[in-house]
């Protein structure tokens, strides 16, 4: 079985191209999934989390108030507290669902979706990236263009106010410039440009997807 680390900063379009790579057959185990399941009432992860930060946190369908985490992550700094509840567990489910398909679809190209895969400090048994993966597939964009897309998605297609417009704009530089890993590990990584619309995308996710079938 070969494990693949699918990973991209904010806006890059990563999750663009694991929905590509499924549609050629890769399984595709999203980190954000996990975490989103694992964050719902009832689930440890939840009870943690409102342990650690309190009850302003909590929604009034109980749920977790996703704007205030978010602000208390990247406005208020405490990002890695939130990590370290949250990673600990998606990555142990990540690894046990990679045993259990190792047995089960031994021939399998597993990808796990994660924007963190360089900079966790929270993998089970303290085992690297490189460890845990057999190839990491970066995507990139210019950074306007991971702006646009970040606004875009956090919009929902609303029209702006220009105060709206400049807060998100402010909130992607703070998350970016918690995202300064990645182009550090190029080197290590098959490259996908997200810079040219999805025609362009789907002709390199298909070159990709060769090579990982027939790695070198």
């Amino acid at each position: 079985m070969l494990r693949v680390g699918l990973t991209g900063d904010l806006g890059s379009g990563k999750s663009t191209v694991a929905r590509l790579l499924a549609a050629h057959g890769a399984i595709i185990l999203s980190s954000d999934e996990m975490a989103r399941t694992m964050m719902q009432p009832g689930q440890p992860v939840y009870a943690a989390i409102v342990h650690h930060f309190g009850p302003t946190v909590v929604a009034p369908d109980q749920s977790l108030d996703r704007r205030e985490l978010a602000r208390l992550a990247f406005t208020e700094g405490r990002a890695e507290e939130l990590n370290a509840i949250i990673h600990p567990a998606v990555l142990a489910e990540q690894a046990r669902q990679i045993e259990a398909l190792a047995q089960t679809n031994p021939n399998a190209i597993v990808v796990v979706e994660s924007a963190l895969i360089f900079t966790t400090t929270h993998a089970p048994n303290g085992q690297p990236w490189s460890k845990r993966f057999d190839r990491i597939i970066l995507v990139t964009a210019p950074e306007p263009l991971k702006i646009q897309r970040f606004i875009a998605r956090a919009s929902a297609g609303r029209i702006l106010t220009p105060a709206e417009q400049a807060t998100l704009e402010a909130d992607a530089h703070r998350r970016l410039a918690m995202q300064t890993a990645n182009q550090s590990h190029a080197s290590e990584c098959l490259i996908i440009t997200n810079n040219n619309g999805l025609e362009s995308l789907e002709q390199q996710v298909a070159k990709v997807w060769v090579e990982l079938q027939n790695p070198s």
